[in-house]
Order: C-alpha cells, then structure tokens, then sequence
C-alpha cells in the first residue's frame, strides 16, 4: 500500500516537485543566473561538482 505524498505548505493541497537536470539549466558552462521575485541568484558547479547557489 502506498502512503499519499504529504502536503505542501498551504496545508490545502499536494504537489509533486519537478525535477530538472541541472545539466540543462548550466549547459557547457558552470554558472546561471536565476531570477526569483525579482531578485537575482547565481546557480554554479564547483570544481569539485557540488552546487553552490548565492545571492
């Protein structure tokens, strides 16, 4: 028997979260620049393949 995910933060309802490789958000590069509420956050690999996200 499977058990429901559990509820998102409103309580109210469930989501599933989307995965996305972050292979495709990069590229060729090591760094990408998100933007979030108007906000900009900077997204990069380290040389030792860990991710680092900065404001």
């Amino acid at each position: 028997m499977h058990n429901p995910p559990p509820p998102d933060s409103k309580g109210d309802r469930t989501t599933a979260a989307r995965e996305i490789d972050v292979a495709s958000l990069i590229g060729a590069g090591r760094e990408v620049v998100l933007l979030h509420r108007g906000e900009r956050y900077r997204l990069r690999v380290t040389a030792n393949g860990k991710l680092i996200l900065t404001k």
